[in-house]
């Protein structure tokens, strides 16, 4: 049997002991791999954060980066965090650089061996990648995900090395048909682009054995929306609170952190409907499946999405969804039990979504089912065999 093909899986976005929760759909995506593949890929985790000098929680989220460790493992993956300086004002632009250099010292200093670099994101992690892939002259698979190739090409330094990225890699994944879109705007050759979409775990996410105890022991006491997902103004939150306006008797669960918690409190007082929307902060991973099984629809209305997990995890769960009109969201919700994708991205058509949709509500075992067939083994089939591609195997 030849020796396992070793990657060196290079992204900022990767969860840690600090930040359990940050990047974990990467971590998905690899795990899966490395079990599907049976001992034909191994990886090592390089995942750079930036240098602080203080772990005293005053300096917020640079606090929290220095309270990563150094080196840890998680389900059986060493992962390394090695440190990167960044500069005040300037970090979008010094940023590929400073991930580059603060790599290329620890992958010499520990000695790590790849045959090849499986990196994700575009900006700033892609770029830097492919400094890697020169230096140390390895083939480079870079993962588009969001806003990498959506918002950040916005940007007109941004914009050069990401194109520069995309000329460079020997392989490009989209995680949508729809970000594959996006990156032959900017420049890729059509046949170095593929779509490999996320998955979802259906052992981990799952409806509970009572759904009835479940919503007890959580409070739902109503007809419920669940929102899943950063406080962040592109996931258009206050969307989906202004939709309550026009569903009396249905309340609202949100989900996650993230600098607009305060507005989005206030916005639900001013409207009064306080009494009516949860915000529950960040939840661990183990613990989404209750929530989306308690609600009886998830509700997504981003501006922007690669692929969405929170809506096949939701309908894993049993729990149909309302999603976006955006690219992305019609590749996950296919059906009516799958969900709707709203007429328009307001308020209130996505009121409009729920009445639809709850008018003739779709059966929750056949939510579950519909989810069952977007499982990880084509995804990881599809790696294995660009990983082999691009390394000659």
């Amino acid at each position: 049997m030849p020796p396992p093909l070793r990657l060196l899986t290079f992204t900022t976005l990767f969860p840690n002991s600090a930040q359990p929760n940050h990047g974990i759909f990467v971590e998905n995506r690899l795990r899966h791999l490395l079990a599907d593949t049976q001992g034909e890929i191994e990886s090592i985790v390089l995942a750079p954060t930036w240098w602080f000098p203080t772990t005293s929680p005053r300096f917020g989220i640079w606090s929290t980066y220095a309270r990563i460790p150094r080196q840890e493992q998680r389900h059986g993956l060493t992962i390394h965090h090695p440190r990167a300086l960044t500069l005040p004002k300037l970090g979008m632009y010094t940023a590929p650089y400073a991930l580059y250099r603060a790599a290329a010292r620890h992958i010499r200093a520990h000695r790590l061996e790849f045959d090849a670099i499986d990196a994700h994101y575009l900006y700033p992690d892609g770029v830097a990648a492919l400094f890697l892939a020169r230096e140390f002259a390895k083939p480079l698979a870079i993962t588009a995900r969001g806003s990498d190739i959506t918002e950040l090409p916005d940007h007109t330094i941004p914009r050069r090395q990401i194109q520069r990225a995309i000329a460079g890699a020997d392989a490009l994944i989209a995680v949508s048909a729809g970000l594959k879109s996006r990156l032959l705007e900017l420049g890729a050759p059509d046949e170095k682009v593929t779509v490999l979409r996320n998955g979802i775990d259906t052992t981990q996410f799952r409806p509970p054995p009572s759904r009835e105890a479940t919503r007890a022991k959580l409070g739902f006491t109503r007809p419920t929306l669940i929102s899943v997902g950063g406080l962040i103004p592109r996931k258009r939150h206050h969307l989906t609170i202004d939709a309550l306006t026009h569903l009396p008797g249905w309340d609202l669960v949100l989900v996650g952190a993230g600098p607009e918690h305060a507005s989005l409190a206030a916005r639900a007082a001013q409207l009064g409907l306080s009494n009516r929307v949860r915000l529950l902060g960040p939840r661990p991973h183990a613990e989404l499946p209750a929530y989306y099984a308690a609600a009886d629809a998830s509700v997504l209305a981003s501006s922007r999405e690669g692929w969405a997990n929170v809506l096949l995890e939701s309908m894993a769960c049993g729990t149909p969804v309302i999603a976006s009109r955006i690219p992305g969201n019609p590749e996950v919700v296919q059906s009516r039990e799958a969900g709707l994708i709203t007429r328009e991205n307001t308020a209130e058509a996505i009121a409009e979504a729920v009445r639809d949709l709850f008018a003739t509500p779709p059966d929750r075992a056949a939510t579950r089912r519909y989810a069952e067939a977007f499982g990880w083994q084509e995804t990881s089939a599809g790696q294995l065999a660009l990983f082999r591609r691009i390394t000659g195997r």
